[in-house]
């Protein structure tokens, strides 16, 4: 299949005038976000600021109230081949009857009807990413019988296996131990450097990927700031966005808000389910 990819002035994302609400309440209102190829945006704000329903609707699972969403220069639809998606860490149950190797292939032919059929170029991908997200090891093995890191490299693979040009992960590192999210992590950013993808990361804590990120959209009361980590990560931005005190505490590289509506005493929020 003939992979679309963006040209070097048109973004893998744009996302015009957008907003989105459920009944009298407002997510955001008028998000104006253009992420280029190759560079990595974090999505960050409390419970129920609307950062999964973002991702949603760039998936064309959530309809917009106003506004567009396009990639790649066409309006977002299901099932677009060109968007590649991490959900949140989810244990598989033991006993069931897939292994590792066929959660990547999902990646290349789940969209397919009947019986899914490998080809000989289809093998040597599935081969190529199992190796790339460091699963040769376990490949073969039942998903049910991984750990929680292990399976998450290989959805990272299933994302991946495509060539996507946009890469949405919807809080991938939740529950996993912190050597396990530094290695996620790295896969995503790899991910990203070797092949130009565009990633959008919803996230409840930066500080695994603030190294990472270019720009972040921190969603918050209906409103958003969009801007540099510098930019954004300020007592001054976050307590106008919240409309109360905010502060914004830098220790040892990491990054710590306290005071933040629905915020523990770092940058880290309860799971979005809006």
């Amino acid at each position: 299949m003939t992979q679309l990819t963006a040209s070097t002035d048109e973004p893998v994302l744009d996302i015009r005038n957008g907003s989105l609400g459920f009944g009298d309440r407002t997510l955001w209102r008028n998000l104006d976000v253009s992420v280029q190829r190759g560079e990595f945006v974090a999505i960050l704000g409390s419970n129920g600021s609307g950062k999964t329903s973002l991702l949603k609707a760039i998936l064309g699972q959530q309809k917009l109230d106003a506004g567009e969403i396009a990639v790649n220069g066409h309006p977002v639809h299901r099932g677009d081949r060109h968007i590649g998606y991490i959900p949140q860490q989810k244990l598989a149950a033991h006993g069931v009857p897939l292994r590792g190797r066929d959660l990547v292939a999902l990646g290349i032919n789940g969209h397919r009807f009947g019986l899914p059929i490998n080809s000989s170029s289809d093998k040597k991908r599935i081969a190529e990413v199992v190796e790339q997200v460091g699963a040769s090891g376990f490949a073969e093995r039942a998903i049910g019988s991984l750990s929680g890191g292990e399976q998450q490299r290989l959805r990272v693979g299933q994302a991946i296996a495509g060539h996507p040009s946009l890469l949405l992960c919807d809080e991938p590192l939740i529950s996993l131990d912190l050597a396990n999210q530094r290695a996620v992590a790295k896969l995503i950013d790899a991910e990203r450097q070797q092949r130009g993808t565009a990633v959008v990361f919803v996230t409840h804590d930066i500080n695994p990927v603030l190294e990472m990120v270019d720009r972040i959209v921190y969603l918050a009361a209906g409103r958003f700031s969009i801007g540099t980590p510098d930019d954004v990560l300020r007592s001054d931005v976050l307590s106008g966005l919240y409309g109360t005190p905010v502060e914004v505490i830098r220790s040892n590289g990491r990054v710590f808000v306290a005071g933040a509506p629905g915020a523990g005493d770092h940058v880290h929020h309860p799971e979005d389910h809006s």
